[in-house]
């Protein structure tokens, strides 16, 4: 790797943590960045601020910076494995049966747990289908991904039906809500599983992450260089749905990180997974991380995290098609 891609790998790497750092110090709440800084570091345990940034800013940016990391290499995965730029969890499944799990949660008990439980459940259900079906009829990834937008479809069926039974002026707003995406109930006791099941999948892909390149070829290719194909393809699925229904079990549906950042990672690290899952990771949790910091800070209300991801992944992904297009000469 070249000097300049090495430092800009680095670069990556520590811009989270500069954001981190930052989104800990902002907010409505104090006088400044000055007065959160002394409020950090003061002794005084009745201080309202310190109390405010331990309590609810930190868990919060852990939150934002987990969530992000994990979309992303997710989607990184995935477009990887399926050999498809358009890949994200979306299109397995698994943010359809999160998002069931979650209103279905929500017309019966309504506690954050039951909630956060239901939606982490039936996302690993939607995959577990996706798995069998697709096992059955060869788990090549065009299967699988036929297989996944049928189970997608009929959990998104499904949810309508849960939307249509709610009670209008009560549980349908929260589903509503819910579905839009947010961290404003991140705390440090929902905090825990969210890290666990993020250090599980994460890791696990990580130590894969060269075996990924390989996954790229075609399956008698790989074959052929002694990779078991279809089992180290489901386990590498398994996993990115994990990290994919923790985040969204945590924080709802946010879109288009899973599949734009790997986009931008790989635009400027290369295709080398070994470099681009890392890189994604850092990237998304810094995205998260700036967009979570403005959800909370910009209005007095705060911004659904879903409605910012959308407004700036729909132009980042345009802008991406139109670069990919002007290379092959398919536009001007």
């Amino acid at each position: 790797m070249s000097s300049p891609r090495r430092r800009l790998l680095w670069l990556l790497y520590a811009l989270p943590v500069a954001l981190f750092l930052v989104a800990l110090l902002v907010g409505r709440y104090g006088g400044g960045v000055g007065d959160a800084l002394r409020a950090l570091f003061s002794a005084d345990p009745n201080d309202v601020l310190r109390s405010l940034i331990l309590r609810v800013r930190l868990p919060r940016a852990l939150a934002a910076l987990l969530v992000g990391a994990n979309l992303a290499a997710a989607g990184a995965v995935l477009q990887g494995l399926f050999r498809n730029p358009l890949v994200d969890a979306r299109i397995l499944g698994v943010s359809s049966g999160a998002a069931f799990g979650a209103s279905l949660a929500i017309l019966l008990s309504g506690s954050a747990l039951a909630v956060q439980t239901g939606a982490f459940v039936f996302a690993l259900l939607a995959i577990a289908v996706v798995l069998a079906v697709g096992w059955r009829l060869g788990a090549t990834p065009l299967v699988l991904l036929l297989v996944g937008i049928a189970v997608s479809a009929l959990f998104d069926a499904l949810l309508g039906l849960v939307k249509y039974v709610a009670d209008p002026l009560s549980k349908l707003p929260a589903i509503t809500y819910w579905l839009l995406g947010g961290l404003g109930g991140a705390r440090w006791s929902n905090l825990v599983p969210l890290a666990l099941l993020s250090a599980v999948g994460l890791g696990f892909l990580f130590l894969v992450r060269w075996r990924l390149n390989v996954l790229t070829l075609s399956d008698d290719e790989a074959t052929s260089l002694g990779v078991r194909v279809r089992p180290l393809r489901a386990a590498m699925v398994v996993a990115a749905s994990i990290l994919v229904a923790a985040s969204v079990s945590q924080a709802g549906m946010i879109g288009w990180i899973g599949l734009v950042v790997p986009h931008v990672a790989r635009a400027w690290v290369g295709s080398d997974h070994a470099r681009l899952l890392p890189a994604s990771a850092a990237l998304g949790g810094a995205v998260l991380l700036v967009l979570d910091t403005v959800a909370r800070t910009a209005l007095p209300s705060e911004i659904p995290l879903g409605i910012l991801t959308g407004l700036l992944g729909v132009p980042a992904f345009l802008l991406l098609l139109v670069g990919y297009l002007r290379a092959r000469g398919a536009t001007r």
